[in-house]
This record gives structure tokens, sequence and C-alpha cells, in this order.
């Protein structure tokens, strides 16, 4: 479907970041300064801690490496919608595919939401159908569907005549309407805004109240969900609105779709989804194009078919371009970023970065696909006008498709770039063969999730199918129009952003793993090495690093606990010194120059550092435990939650103070707990004496900062133990209970040898006194306080008019 044109649909442009890479350059330079130093001081350092802190910060220095070369040469990409309009005779038909696995985890309000704002969009209706896949089974979800449907009548219109731009009408009606009529003030315009709010509500209202009926169908169009479970139901497939005439001011199809599953057989979890809707969709309607979105990911700019079809159709795209990306943006987000999943500057750099590359990676959501490309084919396929229904036989369809000779006819009308027409349209008449093919058992024996489509074997599907996609020599491209074309709501809760960030790192684990791993893909196939290396970054940033920070991490306890040292000694602590300087400056300046606060920097930082030592090395052990077949990883959904009408932006609180009772915290507060108990035994000074050779000092950072420091330490010392216990000495004598006793002060000659240099000197020395007694009482009592106040385990504080603040909010 190329169409000819000397005038392209979009344009690609790349730039030079010369700050960025002057700045990424130096700290580069700085990490192998410092495995430099390593390697000429090895004998200052015990070998343990030294090989440690080597092998460590070569995986860290790699890891800049990979950041560097991923986005050393950013582009972006512009499209042209009015030239596509202007070039083409008659738009292409598109298929609109919605997931949605659980209703308690994703309430059915959501997903109606992401629904009404698809059937809205700016393009010819009869061209569009809307497929919606519940992975749940739920009556309530084919409920609210069918009230939306019935909704959508009065609602899509409405915004096609005032040109809305966000069409989902929880977001649209969260304005407040003084603003809203601040752009439109006609009489005829409050009133009909007026109707359909008190119709949306009604909506929200009916779904929601009438939950507990559905919940246990037994007639009509809910009889299908009769006796049927979760994990054990046939197929159902039911046609909730069709646009028989193919009106072209109508709606869009509506087909509800939950795929047949059965105990004990793999299902595959969302990939077995997107292939079901793949076949489904191939029987009824079989668009050359299909758009995926997550059950919350609404539309926010009701022309992105316009836009994306502009790369998918341009003369150069048709034959480059397997799909296009558009970037994860959220609304109502949290002030500050208090759980850094927000990702707003990764997100602009990383995006920059691997657009001047091969292209981005398949984010699972907001991508449209060119459908022969999820059937398998490749440029060279194109080039070579070797892949088509004439070319294949049919034995070879049936043995990468499948037995259905419905399927097979779709396939090879895809493949020779064939669509239907609206006569070959008839619903009614395949739905029977349509939900055979949505059967459990159709895949067997069959190219479904392993040569074609999305591929099975992680649950990332999303990344190992674009990976699958680009090692067959195909390009992706992202898409930024303004405004942004899609908008969700990122988790709320420590919790629910942890489960997210373990599955992403155990899936980009699995796949790092299997036969599909990038570097294997450059090797033996034509994905091209600066790709490799980008998908080496999100492997690492994610999954391997985690493993290398917790040992980083637990090799500064260990060196405490042991008396041993790791820094670099004397002159050489500038290098990690200046490293940590630049780097906090230049991240910060990147959050500041994007209108972000210090703040939201801040928790970023924090963040980043809680993420990999919790959810990574979970997610590592996972997948661990699955190499070692002991156990296999699970894919775990995402809570969502539909954020209230007001602005949530000032909570600062919101989800904070959320716990459940996953283990993913595990990790990083048995870290925590190990350092504090490392920093009680360095204080203490239960260390054990090491014997230091001449010239080996024990810590690097100069005698003056050491001996401030223990004046410093010994100030507070001496007054809470010995001054103490002289006060009670004296409270006893006046009391008349005991008198004072003069202690003598035991002399000692020392060794003829120079003790100078020996710290140890008199540090272990220890008697039955009990002058130390208060010191180490005020000291555990503390720490008790410490670990109740981390595990959240204080009863809530009731303050007056919400003025309240805690400690933690200063800092």
């Amino acid at each position: 479907m190329a169409y000819q044109n000397s005038i392209p649909f979009y344009e690609k442009y790349w730039y030079k970041h010369n700050y960025k890479r002057v700045t990424d350059s130096l700290l580069l330079i700085l990490l192998l300064s410092l495995l430099g130093y390593r390697v000429i001081s090895i004998n200052n350092y015990s070998l343990f801690p030294w090989f440690v802190a080597f092998l460590c910060e070569s995986w860290f220095t790699f890891s800049w490496f990979l950041t560097l070369t991923t986005q050393w040469s950013p582009a972006v990409t512009k499209t042209y919608p009015h030239r596509l309009l202007q070039s083409v005779e008659e738009l292409p038909p598109v298929d609109l595919f919605v997931t949605t696995a659980d209703p308690e985890l994703e309430p059915p309000i959501i997903t109606v939401n992401t629904v009404l704002s698809l059937l809205a969009l700016d393009y010819p209706p009869h061209k569009l159908a809307c497929y919606v896949s519940d992975d749940g089974c739920s009556p309530r979800t084919f409920y609210a569907l069918q009230e939306a449907s019935q909704f959508a009548k009065f609602w899509v219109p409405f915004c096609k005549k005032y040109h809305v731009q966000v069409r989902a009408p929880f977001r649209y009606f969260s304005d407040k309407p003084e603003e809203v009529f601040g752009a439109n003030n006609t009489p005829e315009f409050k009133q009909e805004w007026l109707q359909m709010k008190d119709m949306y509500d009604n909506l929200s209202s009916k779904i929601e109240l009438d939950s507990s009926i559905i919940s246990n169908p037994c007639n009509g169009d809910f009889a299908v969900f009769s006796n049927t479970e979760r994990t054990n139901h046939p197929s159902i497939i039911q046609v909730i609105w069709e646009n028989k005439e193919h009106i072209a001011d109508g709606l869009p199809h509506l087909i509800y779709i939950s795929r047949e599953k059965r105990p004990k057989q793999p299902h595959h979890y969302k990939a077995g989804a997107m292939n079901v809707l793949t076949r489904v969709s191939g029987l009824i309607t079989n668009a050359p194009f299909m758009l995926n979105v997550d059950c919350d990911m609404i539309v926010n700019n009701p022309k992105i078919v316009h836009h994306a079809l502009s790369i998918l159709l341009d003369h150069k795209g048709e034959k480059e371009v397997a799909f296009v990306q558009f970037p994860q943006k959220f609304y109502a987000t949290l002030k500050d970023d208090p759980f850094g999943n927000q990702m707003t500057i990764l997100a602009k750099y990383l995006a920059a970065g691997i657009g001047g590359l091969q292209g981005p990676f398949y984010g699972g959501t907001n991508c449209f696909h060119r459908r022969k490309v999820i059937y398998g084919l490749s440029p060279e396929n194109i080039e070579k006008d070797k892949f088509s229904g004439n070319s294949i036989s049919e034995e070879e369809l049936k043995q990468k498709f499948g037995t259905s000779k419905e399927i097979m006819k779709s396939v090879a009308c895809t493949l020779e770039g064939r669509t239907y027409s609206y006569n070959d349209i008839n619903i009614s008449n395949v739905v029977d063969v349509a939900s055979q093919v949505a059967g459990c058992a159709y895949e067997y024996g069959t190219g479904w999730g392993k040569q074609m489509a999305w591929i099975y074997g992680s649950v990332t599907e999303d990344v190992l199918t674009g990976l699958t996609i680009h090692k067959k020599g195909w390009r992706s491209e992202f898409c930024m129009p303004s405004p942004i074309g899609f908008t969700g709501f990122a988790p709320g809760g420590g919790p629910n952003s942890m489960a997210q960030q373990k599955r992403w790192a155990t899936g980009l684990l699995e796949m790092f793993f299997c036969k599909h791993c990038p570097i294997i893909s450059t090797l033996f196939h034509k994905l091209t090495l600066r790709q490799c290396l980008a998908y080496m970054w999100i492997i690492n940033h994610w999954g391997l690093m985690s493993v290398f920070e917790v040992c980083y991490a637990c090799l500064l306890a260990y060196c405490i606990i042991t008396n041993s040292n790791f820094l670099p000694q004397d002159l050489g602590i500038c290098i990690p010194a200046a490293f940590l300087v630049i780097y906090k400056i230049y991240t910060a300046s990147e959050y500041l120059a994007e209108g972000l606060s210090i703040r939201a920097w801040w928790n970023n930082q924090r963040m980043s550092r809680i993420t990999p030592m919790n959810a990574g090395f979970c997610a590592f052990l996972s997948v661990l435990l699955k190499l070692f077949r002991i156990s296999e990883t699970v894919f775990d959904i995402t809570k969502k939650d539909l954020p209230s009408a007001k602005d949530v932006g000032d909570d600062k609180d919101a989800g904070r103070y959320t716990f459940d009772e996953s283990v993913v915290f595990l990790p990083g507060t048995t870290i925590l707990l190990v350092q504090l108990t490392a920093m009680v035994i360095k204080l203490l000074g239960f260390q054990p004496p090491v014997a230091t050779q001449s010239g080996k000092h024990g810590c690097g950072l100069g005698l003056s900062v050491r001996a401030w420091w223990n004046n410093q330490r010994m100030s507070r010392i001496t007054p809470m133990n010995a001054g103490f216990c002289a006060f009670l000495s004296f409270l006893l004598k006046f009391l008349r209970i005991s008198e004072t006793v003069f202690d003598i002060t035991k002399k000692e000659l020392p060794s003829a040898g120079d003790v100078v240099d020996d710290k140890d000197v008199g540090r272990y020395t220890f008697d039955e006194s009990l002058v130390f007694l208060p010191g180490t009482t005020i000291l555990l009592l503390q720490l008790t306080i410490m670990v109740i106040k981390l595990l959240g385990l204080q009863p809530p504080l009731a303050t007056q008019s919400g003025n309240g603040r805690e400690l933690g909010e200063i800092f």
C-alpha cells in the first residue's frame, strides 16, 4: 500500500547536544580513571574488597558507556498529516485493541473511558473497529461496555461537533465548568455540556452500583457468563455494536472478546491475548494497521491515527518502518514524583537517543503496528516481492498460522496487500469461527508466539516482540505530536510501583537469557550494533545492574565490620568525589531545565537506588529460579485506580504510606539493617584490629579530618557516659546513699617502638566498669526508634487543619 509521492509525509531531524556529550564523556573518563587507580594500587588493599570493588565499578563503567552510546545521536520526528490527506484518496482501515485482565485491579470505568476516547477519534468511523480483550472474563466489564456503547451515541457527536481534545469523559469533565465555558460561552454549548455531564454521571453510577447484580449473570446477554471462572471458561465473543450500514458519521464496531482458558493450559499472559485479538480481528475486519493500548491509556490527541499513518504510509516508511510508538505520558501526577515512576527526564533523553538509532522499543501500549509485519514479513520480502499469498503454499500457511481456512485466507490477503471491502465484512457470519481461533488449543504446533506475532517467553512481551521485529531489519519511529497522543495514570503507592518495576526487570532479564538475546540478534541477524547496545542498556538499567549495586552496598558494611577498606586513598579519593559532584550537578540541571523542582530530582535519585535494590534484585532472583527450573515467573498486573476529579498534584502523601504483604522491599530493608549494624559495631569499637603495613592508611581521608572527627565523637561520648555517671555518683552522695570514690588512672610505660601510627592502640581495652552503660542504652533506644519509623509502626497522628508537618517532610 505504498503511496508514491515526492513530498514526504514525515521528516526526521538529528541534532547534536554538545554539552551533554562533553559531560557524559567526562564522567566516563573519571570512571575509567577510577579503574586505572584500582589496578595500580592493588597492593594497598585486601584482595576480597579490592576485587569486589573493581568488579562492581567495572560494570558501572560499562553501564555508563551504554548510556553514552544510546543517547549520543538524538533525533526527533515531525509528521505532516495534511500532506497525507492531500495525497491519499482513501484512508486505510485501522483495528483498535484494548486489553484488560482483572476487574478488581483494573476497574471497568477505566476501560470504558479508554474505549470512549478511541470511538471518538477524528477518523472515518466505518474505517475503525474496536476490540476489547477481557482476560478476566468479567460480566462487569461486558456490562460496562454495553452501557458505554449507548452513551457513545451521544458522546462521539458531541466531541466532534465542539472539537473536544481530550475525549475521555472522566478527564474532560474533571475541568472546572468556568474553564470550559471560557473557551465556548454559547448557550447551546452550555446546555449540551450539562446534559453530557449528567449522562456520564449516570453511566458511572450504573457501572458502579449494578456491579453486584451483574456479578451473578443468569439470562439475556449475560447467560454466556454462567458457570464460568476466570481461569476456566470457553471463548466468548460478543458484538456490542456493529456499524452494519458502514455509515461515515456513525460509530465504529465494538467487539468484546474473552479468550478460552483452561486449568494447566498455558495462556501466555498479555502476549497470548494480543495474538487472539490479531486472529479474531483478522477474520472480521483484517485492517492493515493495528493500534494497541492498555485499558488506562486514553487518547489525548484525536488525530493520532493521521500522525501515525503519516509515517507508515510514507513512501520510505512503507518499506522500512514496522511500528510507530507514541510515548507514555501521565496525567494527575503526584507532585515532585515521590515514587520516581513518571520518568520524565529518562523518557525525554532515551526517546530522542534511540530515535536516532534503529528506532524505539515497543512499549506494549500506544503503538501502531503493520499487520503484515506481525505476520512475520521482513523488509527483504517487500524488496524481492517473494512473500505473497501466491508464493507461499497452503501447507506453509497451515503450519505457521493454524488449520483455520478463514485465517489462512485473511493472512494471504494481508501479505498480498489487499484489504477487505465492506461487502466482505459480515461479523455475525464469522463469530463462530472466531470463537474457535480464540481457543487455547488453536496455537499448538503453529508459529504463533514463536516465529511471529507477539512472542512468548517473557513477561515483558512488548520489548521482546519489538526486538524480534528489529532483528529482521525493520525500523521503528517515535511519534510525538502536539498535543501528545496518549496519557495515562502512573501507579500510585510504593507496592504498585515496585510491582510494575519488578515485572519489567523480570521480563527484560528473561529476554537476555533466551535465544532472542540482543547480542545473538546482532551476531546472527540484522539488529544493528548500537541498537543492540540500546537494548543492553534497558536490560542492564532494570535488571543486571541491580546485582552489582547490591554487592557494592554490602561491600561498605563488610569493610566497616572487618575494619578493612575499599575507598581510594590519599588523592585517589578525588576521583569518585569529582564524579559524584559532577554527576549530581549535571542531573539536577536537567531537572531544572525541564521546569522540575530540586525535590523531584532528589526523589528520582532516591528511587534510582531503592528500585534496583528491591524490585530489580527480586526480579533477578525470580529469573535465577526459572533458569534452574525451580519455579516460573509470574505476570503481576499493576493495580490501576481512577484518580479523583480534584487535582492530586499537591497531595504529597498520596500513596506514600501504602504497604501490603509483598516481599519486594525485603532486599533493601536487609541491606539497610546490615549497614546500621555495621555502624553500631563501628561506633562501639567492636571491629577487629588490623595489622597495617608501612604506608597503608585506613581511610585515605587525611589525618586532620580523622582527628577532628575523633574529637567530635568523644565530645558526645564523654558527657553521656563519664559525665552522667559522675552526676549519678554525686546524686547518691547528696542523698547520703553512698560516697564518691577517687579512681586512680592507670599509667603504663609505652613500648620503645613508634606507636604514633597505631590507630588501634588501647581501642579494644574493656573492664568491668559500667561507665559506658548510659551511652550504650541511649544508642540502642535510638536504633529501636529508627526501626519503628522505617517499618511504619508508628500510630497515626491527627493534625488540626491539615497543617501538621513531620520531620521527614523537611528533608
